[in-house]
């Protein structure tokens, strides 16, 4: 039991308790409330354009992100060539050489020529070389050739010719070899089908040079010719007597025949084939081969 009070009144509160205590808690948004006061309106989502802005901005910079790597990439990864654009280059590498390549890498001062077994009759045939005697200058197309020819030539577009005369292994034979270049591989077809077609001994003019043996080696000591298309370039070859002996008949002696063909076609082709040959493959700037 606890004494009572001096005021003989009832127990005393407890300590520590007040009278606040017993009244009800309320929170801080409710307290200062009135008894008819309306509840607080409900909390507000965001707004949806804020949404939109946020997701457009997110595609936008993920877009830009995807430009710049595929543009890396681009410049990164090797270049490549179409087909088209590899037959332009090889054409293109193969048309300047005319101009670019030295006289005595069109021109060598020795070329082989293969002398059939027929003509000796033998088992096999014979390895022989022709020697350059001389180097003329470029000339126009008409001026290099016969008028039949020059005309074929001039009417395709050709733009110059360039000559030189060789000397047979014996120094018998004289030969006059002419690289009609024309402006692209199909003007050389046509020209070179019109020539085939013409007289055999109207190809190209011949060369002579003095003191050599081909001092007298004019037009009118042709015998044969030969006519090959490499390219843009026809390649005509015109062989006779080295002495400058008018034409004479062809089955007068079957061994000059045969070696005068021998020779003519030999260097037609050899010529032919080197100047007329297709270049490596196009490489890219930086990349490999395309």
């Amino acid at each position: 039991m606890r004494p009572g009070s001096p005021s003989g009144g009832g127990d005393p509160a407890p300590q520590g308790d007040t009278v606040a205590e017993d009244r009800p808690q309320l929170s801080p948004s409710v307290a200062g409330l009135g008894p008819g006061a309306p509840p607080p309106p409900p909390a507000q989502p965001p707004a949806p354009w804020r949404y939109r802005l946020v997701v457009g901005c997110l595609v936008a910079a993920l877009a830009g992100m995807c430009f710049s790597v595929a543009e890396i990439a681009w410049h990164l990864l090797p270049r490549t060539f179409s087909p088209a654009q590899q037959q332009q280059i090889t054409g293109w590498e193969i048309g300047k050489r005319w101009r670019t390549w030295p006289a005595g890498q069109i021109f060598p001062a020795a070329i082989p020529y293969q002398l059939p077994a027929t003509a000796l009759a033998s088992a096999s045939g014979v390895r022989l070389d022709a020697h350059r005697i001389g180097i003329a200058p470029q000339a126009s197309c008409r001026s290099a050739a016969g008028p039949a020819a020059g005309q074929v030539l001039a009417q395709h577009g050709c733009l110059a010719v360039l000559r030189a005369t060789y000397a047979d292994s014996t120094g018998a034979f004289a030969i006059t070899v002419g690289i009609a270049v024309l402006p692209g591989p199909g003007q050389a077809s046509r020209s070179f089908q019109a020539l085939a077609a013409g007289p055999p001994s109207g190809g190209v003019s011949t060369v002579p040079f003095s003191h050599t043996l081909a001092a007298g080696f004019g037009n009118p000591a042709r015998q044969l010719s030969a006519t090959v298309r490499r390219g843009p370039y026809v390649i005509m070859s015109t062989v006779g007597y080295a002495d400058g002996r008018h034409h004479v008949r062809e089955s007068a002696d079957p061994y000059d025949k045969a070696e005068m063909l021998s020779v003519v076609q030999g260097i037609s082709a050899w010529i032919g084939s080197r100047i007329g040959a297709a270049p490596p493959a196009p490489h890219c700037p930086g990349g490999p081969a395309c």
